[in-house]
């Protein structure tokens, strides 16, 4: 069977998130995908960002990764999503990227693609699944095809309990449940293998 093409598309003020699609990748290669690691246009300022250490050291750690784009969308089966909360919602960078792709929409062009997505806060009622439920309804929008995690392992309980997809608490201390890694590796794969099984269907 033809690989599954996995695009995993972030958007990481503090590292969070670039770990989240770090893992993500990982998992999906090992999963037998063909995987694009990218990253969305940051909108804030220079002097904005300078005056963040972390902020700065999460631009630095990720400025060879690839922007982005409408292609990579089209290029893929599947499209895992990694982004931290905003006020309960996505961030303006994600939201700005995915307004974008009008055109892709226009052409249908994002039917059927296979979904998912992840979140992050700082505390453990900060909007991780409000912020994965927004990314959803711009999926249903597109036709595309969700696959949330459900309570389908043990993972899922051990690093939160989120159905709709792995959420982090990530306090100032920069730490994550030991379980988030294996609830991302389960999100991932099974993405994966539901994709596996469209494309193929698709191409009977």
């Amino acid at each position: 069977m033809e690989k599954v093409k996995l695009a995993v598309i972030f958007y990481s003020m503090t590292g969070t998130n670039y770990q989240l699609a770090k893992w993500a990748a990982e998992a999906g290669r090992e999963a037998g995908a063909e995987v694009r690691i990218l990253k969305v246009h940051e909108l804030a300022s220079e002097s904005v960002i300078e005056g963040s250490p972390a902020w700065k050291a999460t631009v630095e750690a990720t400025k060879d990764i690839k922007e982005a784009g409408s292609e990579d969308l089209d290029w893929a089966d599947a499209i895992i999503f990694s982004a931290p909360t905003r006020f309960g919602t996505m961030p303006s960078q994600m939201k700005q990227f995915i307004d974008m792709q009008g055109g892709l929409w226009a052409e249908g062009k994002l039917t059927n693609k296979v979904v998912s997505a992840m979140a992050s806060a700082q505390n453990p009622h900060g909007g991780q699944e409000g912020t994965v439920k927004e990314i959803y309804t711009v999926m249903m929008h597109w036709g595309a095809i969700i696959v949330p995690p459900g309570y389908t392992h043990d993972s899922i309980f051990e690093a939160g309990g989120n159905p709709y997809g792995t959420s982090v608490t990530q306090g100032e201390d920069g730490k994550m449940v030991e379980n988030v890694k294996d609830a991302v590796y389960h999100q991932v794969k099974r993405t994966v293998q539901i994709a596996g099984w469209i494309k193929e269907g698709m191409n009977k």
